[in-house]
Formats: C-alpha cells, sequence, structure tokens
C-alpha cells in the first residue's frame, strides 16, 4: 500500500500541477498621488508595500494597504493599486519602462514603495484554481515568515547583477507557495486548500490528483480517507464545496483536455487514461463541461 500524503505533498503536487510561474517583477517608488490598472489576461498580481501606503480596488471592493502589507491576486482579477486621486496609468505598461528592475514614478508628495510581480498559471483551466480566493492578504503583523524573501527582493532590486530577473522570479514562486499554504491554514472558505486542513480528506484529495484514472468509487475514496460514506461525503463536500465525484470528474476532464492537446491518442485511449471505461460516457461528460465533444475540441 503507497504511504498516505500529507496536506504538505499534496499542496505541492497541485501546485505543480497548476505551474505557477513569474513572468516579471519590478520595484516602484511612486511619488504622490497615483493608479496603476493591471488589467493584461492571464496575469496574476503580486504586491508587497514596502513603505507608505496605498488602495487595492477590484470589483467594486477596495482595501486598505500599508507598509509590510502583502496582496496576491491568484484568480488574475483586473485591479487597480491607487493613492490619492491620478490619472490612470498601466501598471504593465509602466513597469515595462522600467530600465532594469526599479523604477521611480511621480513627483511630489508622500512616498508609496511597491515590490509589483505578475506571474501566470501554466495550466489556467485547471480545476483547483477555482478553489483559490480572488485575494490573498497577508498583513504586515502575520507576515514574520515572508520577511527573509522581501529582504532578498530588496538586495536585488537595489544592488542587481546578472541574473537578478531569475533570482527576483524564484523568490517569487516560493513566496506564492508559501502565501497559499498559509491562507490553507486558516480560511473559511471552501476549496481544496480547506479540505487539506482535514488529514481524512487531504488523502483522498491526494489519491485523486496522483491516480486520477484509478476507478474510484465513493465507498473507495471513502475507505483511503478512512471515514464511513456518508461522513466522508459530507465532510468533503462541505469543506471543499462540491461533492468529491464532481471533483474527481473535473479532474479527469482537465488531463483529458491535456492529453487530446498535446498528445497524439485516439478520443477512447483518452478516456481510458483518465478513468472512464466508455469512450461515449467520457465523450458525454467531455461535452457537458466544454460544449463540443472531445474530437471537436482538439481541432480548434
Amino acid at each position: 500500500m503507497p504511504v498516505p500524503q500529507t496536506p504538505s505533498d499534496v499542496l505541492g503536487a497541485i501546485l505543480r500541477e497548476v505551474r505557477f510561474t513569474t513572468a516579471a517583477y519590478r520595484w516602484l517608488e511612486m511619488s504622490g498621488p497615483f493608479r496603476l490598472v493591471f488589467d493584461r489576461p492571464g496575469l496574476r498580481g503580486v504586491h508587497l508595500i514596502t513603505g507608505g501606503a496605498c488602495e487595492l480596488a477590484l470589483a467594486g471592493e477596495v482595501v486598505a494597504l500599508s507598509a509590510g502589507d502583502t496582496v496576491i491576486l491568484p484568480q488574475g482579477d483586473d485591479h487597480e493599486l491607487r493613492y490619492g486621486s491620478a490619472p490612470a496609468t498601466s501598471g504593465f505598461e509602466l513597469a515595462a519602462r522600467a530600465q532594469g528592475v526599479r523604477l521611480r514614478h511621480g513627483t511630489d508628495g508622500p512616498r508609496t514603495t511597491i515590490v509589483c510581480g505578475a506571474f501566470v498559471a501554466g495550466e489556467p483551466g485547471h480545476p483547483a484554481l477555482s478553489g483559490l480566493p480572488r485575494v490573498i492578504l497577508v498583513p504586515a503583523s502575520e507576515r514574520r515568515w515572508l520577511t527573509p524573501y522581501v529582504e532578498a527582493l530588496r538586495q536585488e532590486a537595489f544592488d542587481a547583477g546578472p541574473g537578478s530577473d531569475v533570482v527576483m522570479a524564484r523568490l517569487s514562486d516560493a513566496m506564492i507557495a508559501r502565501a497559499i499554504r498559509r491562507h490553507g491554514e486558516v480560511t473559511e472558505r471552501p476549496g481544496w486548500l480547506a479540505g487539506l486542513r482535514d488529514p481524512h480528506l487531504a488523502a483522498a484529495l491526494g489519491a485523486m490528483h496522483s491516480q486520477p484514472a484509478r476507478p474510484w468509487t465513493l465507498a473507495s475514496l471513502a475507505a483511503t480517507a478512512r471515514l464511513s460514506r456518508t461522513a466522508f461525503a459530507a465532510r468533503f463536500s462541505a469543506a471543499v464545496g462540491e461533492p468529491p465525484v464532481h471533483y474527481l470528474r473535473a479532474l479527469r476532464l482537465h488531463k483529458a483536455r491535456l492529453l487530446l492537446r498535446d498528445e497524439r491518442l485516439t478520443v477512447a485511449a483518452v478516456a481510458a487514461r483518465v478513468g472512464y471505461s466508455s469512450e461515449f460516457a467520457f465523450a458525454a461528460a467531455f461535452r457537458r463541461a466544454y460544449g463540443v465533444p472531445p474530437g471537436i475540441w482538439r481541432s480548434i
């Protein structure tokens, strides 16, 4: 029998499946009022307020940020960082004008220093992304574990040398993973992160992600979780926000999309690889999820 995965093992496996990678990082020193707009499709933001104060605005929600706060936007929502009243400026275009990794903008007024990063999900259709919140806020009072990353980023920004972009990207990747893990430890929002706090559910989640093609049933998943079927189904739905069979189906169909896209396999072969004994049942489930049959989807 395989050794059960710990919650940290499962978290690492899921983040590897999603394949978060940092796309850019800049150290911005803003003087006076500013309004930075981040609306590039596919890019997810991470912002560290290292000095001064500003607001994060997205979808009608405004969050006050001050020195020491860190905010991450895993869903890639359009958002703004702003202070006072100023014309809108594209945060991405402003960062692109930076010489190296540092940029000074504005003239008079209070200074706000922001380390702005952008990262991408290599698998934006992965069902685990829907289990992440729109915003993860790590306030200054709770970020002691972030301090080494911030100080290392600061050193790279101010003493940039060969490969600084790469170093800052790797630091950011580690910081994002730590922030997501920390959020999972405290969140009350249903999702797989909340499920990982329950060792029984973590065992089932790990089994589904490591062996999605296995002929899982509610009974076999419950046995993996060492719970009765009734207790397992209730606990999983309450913590993760959907029944275990729904979660498993979404995981399998995402894997099927990757196989159809990346490998020259027949629809029947793909169906078997993701746990469907019937090509017809697989095609019907795929069409319900994505609106087109698997053969048509591959040619789009």
